[in-house]
């Protein structure tokens, strides 16, 4: 049995979860509404106020499914009612970030800042000019687009420059030396 898959998902107050015979999940919460659709092999029910994820046998895809599904469930009930951020920074100078409406203008040192248009479902936010905060309701998407904007300038190992999450630590390396 899967340890993660077994565990029940408590339905906090305020969210309602729908599952159609298709399983087609739906959060409703504070936040907003998340809707996805689980493979067919994996059963999702709602029992004494908690989501039980179950799988129909013990095939090796079923097993693998089991503990991603309730993963997924998961991460859509603690989006609509906590919602989703990663931090990143910019790093270097001359560096920085503005935000023009919902868009958002990075110098990075390019001959042109380059634009960032805020995809449906996201906020950026800024910290002073040199800190990014992309939030949402969907873990997915929040990651792809932090993931998104750090390949633009990822950090370099010498001089430690580029875009970088709040919490990565960057391997430094030593530069040339010289003749002697």
């Amino acid at each position: 049995m899967s340890r993660i898959g077994r565990l029940p998902i408590a339905i906090p107050n305020g969210v309602t979860v729908t599952v159609t015979p298709e399983n087609v999940v739906s959060v409703k919460g504070p936040k907003g509404q998340l809707t996805k659709a689980m493979h067919p092999a994996i059963n999702i029910a709602i029992e004494n106020n908690s989501i039980v994820v179950t799988r129909a046998n013990d095939e090796k895809q079923n097993r693998a499914l089991h503990g991603l599904t309730r993963a997924l469930v998961n991460n859509m009930v603690i989006g609509v009612t906590e919602g989703y951020k990663k931090t990143l920074e910019l790093v270097g100078v001359g560096y920085r970030a503005q935000l023009q409406g919902k868009k958002l203008a990075l110098s990075l040192g390019f001959s042109h800042p380059v634009e960032i248009e805020a995809v449906e479902g996201i906020d950026f936010q800024l910290e002073g000019n040199s800190k990014i905060i992309v939030s949402g309701i969907d873990k997915e998407l929040v990651g792809d687009v932090a993931a998104d904007i750090r390949t633009w300038r990822k950090p370099e190992p010498y001089k430690g420059k580029g875009i970088k999450y709040d919490n990565e630590v960057v391997r430094r390396k030593e530069g040339k030396t010289g003749k002697k």
